[in-house]
């Protein structure tokens, strides 16, 4: 399940980073992060890559064999409420948010050899993408752009 992010990236610090922001947010917002909610968001930021909902599952019932979809279900809307994790679409997944505050301004490099994902915060693209819809009369109300190609890694290889 788990895309592997640069061998110099000190992962476990990665993951704690992030749920501390986590804990934060929630504080924050009045809002809880649960035990299975923390589970799901330590499971995804476990990887660096697109993670589906069947994948988190299996390994929350390797933990809890009563664990069902509705909970995963719930506790990713929760999370992607809260800006801490974003979906993918074109791989039908979800993936970090590292940035959470900055949710609304992000565009993914997705790698099709090993499923690295990467976020970038291009304002002036956002806003570009935002002015041409405007100017076709469209509302945007968020953006996805989501790029697929080769990693450096996998480029080399």
């Amino acid at each position: 399940m788990q895309s592997q992010p640069d061998h110099d990236h000190d992962h476990d610090a990665c993951i704690a980073d992030a749920l501390d922001a986590a804990e934060t947010i929630c504080a924050e917002r009045n809002a809880r992060l649960t035990p299975n909610r923390r589970r799901v968001l330590e499971l995804i930021w476990d990887s660096h890559g697109v993670v589906s909902a069947y994948d988190i599952l299996a390994e929350l019932q390797k933990e809890d064999p009563s664990a069902k979809p509705p909970t995963v279900y719930r506790a990713l809307d929760f999370l992607m409420g809260l800006g801490l994790v974003h979906r993918i679409e074109s791989n039908n997944g979800f993936t970090r948010c590292e940035a959470p505050l900055r949710h609304r301004v992000c565009q993914f490099l997705i790698c099709d050899g090993c499923g690295l994902v990467e976020e970038l915060h291009s304002r002036p693209l956002f806003d570009n993408l935002a002015a041409q819809a405007t100017a076709l009369g469209f509302q945007p109300e968020y953006q996805t752009v989501e790029v697929h190609g080769r990693c450096a890694r996998c480029a080399s290889a």
